[in-house]
């Protein structure tokens, strides 16, 4: 029997059950306010093409929406000064059918195609029009009030028989698309005109930086300051677009610099630096409210933003040699401040909760002076966790619980990312750009989670070292990467993947798992190696956190443990505990009612890889001989046997394991 929802598209609404809601017309009307488009007063759902004014001026005629009466009421909206472009569905109360979608999609696509169609026929109107007004247009006049406040000279700029002032936009061809009229109190383009990727440029293009603004005004003060050429773009959407054609006719090593407006918007940013980040360039904007006219006119130094001193390469080798500012630390002897910093382990090693350990401390508002007694400066810290957010909610709150932290200046992430891609770099850095205030350290746990190709490529980790570069000399901050060591015995104690890692870092640490974790500092590139911390992870309640079962949920926090005593001919035991602990975490760390459990066909397998005599393994794992591993281990109250093998009963040690089994 045909399922009624594939008739009528969703859960059925009866009568007096329906959604209120607002007739189509309304709710056209709110999509066009969410896309900063003021709306008509008057909608119409015909399946016409309508166009109306979107800043209540009666020449512009920029807004259009084309809307069908079938239902459910579908089509297209958008303003084509701004280059809004926006499709339309209207509510109805359901869900709809596969076949209503189909409709819908066809009903958008043919309004795309009508406007298209009206949009080109304009334009042909346009184009030949403004041709005839451009040729017998005189030439505008130094003393034009516009050009007079701005300050600037007319550039070939022409004026119209009412006096106001005209300048052209030409297409990438070079072809007059549109005109621009002028005037004291407001500018227009001319109707139907082109104004998508058209620009003009006001000097000749030879060897030197060439310039990108928005507006007339703003290009001819940078090209009369600058001496210059200047390309007016008209508008900030159509910054990349015009860079992209720049950079397309000149090469990639011409200079281009792009000159974006301070808008309170934030658009004239933002569009500059999405043309930065496809197409190269360097970008300039004016420290106050304003464009760069405005801030020329106030009197400051457009000269000196334009053309920014050049930072000295060559230095003397006397001035060279002085001794240097003193290194600034996040956490002293272990987080530098503006460094590039690693910190891996083997899995489940505790490491991610070493990271936070440290970082919560800068970012606790002063509530905590030192880690692990190394003195701590307090600052933001951006935490880009690439997976675990669950068990990372825990950690935080039970971290702050734990110190008695009330507030951080710490931002996480939702998701990973590939950070090592211009659109994963850009979303990093325009998210945190919109922070209060910029991090001191940035956090990226872990690499492998925000690495896009092969860790064991140099060329995929020259593009994430470049990445990191980046983001450091972006907010003059440290990265701190989160890594994995390799598989094997003897790669426990370095990172995994190409050795491009370990020789751009400036400072190692390792994460040596144990009952007692090490942690080592591997390198630091300007000052000595700090000595090891030793650790361990203490389970804690969280107040107030309780499972669907109502049960209490607990997290663990780093505490400072003792230096473990190495496994020498005088500490047997401790050798003992080691080769258990590697052969339980080689089979699985599996455990049994929360404590660890260790086949004796796993230990087996783990000596004789060892290589290990079968003798000397029959010995090893038989507890009549008290001083070999499992007698020793037995005797100590260590272990205990369970089914064909052993469980750890020794509460310290088993929370140990079971913790860091947790963090995997």
């Amino acid at each position: 029997m045909t399922d009624i929802r594939e008739i009528f598209g969703g859960p059925f609404l009866a009568s007096g059950l329906a959604k209120n809601l607002d007739p189509p017309e309304l709710q056209l009307a709110d999509a066009m306010r969410s896309a900063g488009i003021d709306p008509p007063s008057v909608i119409k759902i015909d399946g016409q093409l309508h166009r109306f004014s979107t800043k209540g001026r009666k020449r512009d005629d920029s807004g259009w929406y084309i809307a069908f009466p079938d239902e459910p009421v579908a089509g297209r909206f958008g303003c084509w000064r701004d280059q809004i472009d926006a499709v339309f569905r209207a509510d109805i109360g359901r869900d709809l059918s596969p076949a209503e979608n189909m409709a819908i999609v066809r009903r958008q696509s043919e309004a795309k195609a009508e406007r298209e169609r009206a949009r080109a026929q304009k334009a042909n109107v346009a184009a030949s029009t403004v041709e005839t007004i451009w040729t017998e247009a005189i030439a505008a006049s130094p003393d034009h009030p516009y050009l007079k406040e701005k300050g600037i000279a007319p550039h070939g700029a022409r004026l119209t028989g009412d006096g106001r002032l005209i300048v052209p936009l030409f297409s990438e061809s070079g072809t007059l698309s549109s005109l621009q009229y002028i005037s004291e109190t407001e500018k227009r383009y001319h109707p139907g005109g082109t104004t998508k990727s058209c620009s003009w440029t006001l000097g000749e293009i030879t060897p030197g930086p060439i310039f990108v603004a928005e507006g007339y005004a703003t290009a001819a003060t940078i090209h009369e300051v600058s001496g210059r050429p200047c390309v007016v773009a008209y508008s900030a959407n159509n910054l990349p677009v015009i860079v992209g054609q720049l950079r397309e006719a000149h090469g990639q090593t011409q200079e281009i610099v792009i000159v974006a407006d301070n808008d309170e918007s934030g658009v004239g940013r933002n569009k500059a630096d999405e043309a930065s980040a496809k197409y190269g360039g360097r970008i300039v904007m004016p420290p106050t409210p304003g464009d760069a006219n405005d801030y020329h006119q106030s009197g400051a130094d457009l000269a000196g933003l334009l053309f920014p001193p050049v930072d000295d390469w060559l230095v003397p080798a006397d001035s060279f040699s002085e001794q240097p500012a003193p290194i600034r630390w996040q956490v002293k002897r272990w987080l530098q401040s503006q460094a590039l910093i690693m910190v891996h382990g083997p899995s489940g090693c505790g490491k991610t909760f070493i990271v936070l350990d440290m970082v919560l401390s800068v970012a606790s508002k002063g509530a905590v002076p030192d880690w692990f007694g190394n003195k701590v400066r307090h600052g933001i810290v951006v935490y880009l966790a690439g997976e675990g957010h669950h068990g990372l909610r825990g950690r935080v709150a039970a971290w702050k619980q734990h110190k008695s932290v009330s507030g951080l200046d710490m931002w996480l992430s939702r998701h990973g990312l590939d950070l090592n891609t211009p659109q994963g770099y850009q979303k990093t850095v325009d998210s945190i750009r919109a922070l209060p205030n910029s991090p001191e350290i940035i956090v990226v746990d872990t690499l492998h989670r925000f690495l896009h190709g092969d860790e064991n490529s140099a060329q995929d980790a020259k593009t994430m070292l470049d990445a990191c570069a980046a983001l450091i000399n972006e907010f003059d901050c440290s990265v701190i990467l989160v890594h994995h060591t390799g598989v094997s015995s003897e790669a426990q104690h370095r990172a995994r993947g190409s050795s491009a890692w370990r020789g751009a870092l400036d400072i190692e640490i390792s994460v040596v798992p144990g009952d007692t974790i090490e942690i080592i500092q591997r390198k630091s590139k300007d000052a000595e190696e700090a000595e090891p911390v030793f650790a361990e992870l203490q389970s804690v309640p969280i107040t107030g956190w309780l499972d669907e079962d109502d049960e209490q949920v607990r997290s663990a926090v780093l505490v400072a443990g003792q230096e473990p005593i190495k496994a020498k001919k005088d500490n047997p035991l401790a050798r003992h505990q080691k080769t258990f602990s590697n052969a339980w975490w080689d089979s699985g760390a599996e455990d049994i009612n929360g404590e660890p459990y260790l086949s004796r066909s796993a230990l087996t397998k783990k000596l004789e890889s060892d290589g290990m005599a079968e003798r000397t393994v029959k010995n090893m794992t038989n507890p009549s001989y008290d001083t070999k591993l499992i007698g020793a281990l037995m005797i100590a109250n260590m272990i205990d046997k369970h089914s064909d093998g052993w469980t750890v009963i020794d509460t310290v040690w088993a929370s140990t394991m079971m913790l860091q089994k947790g963090s995997k």
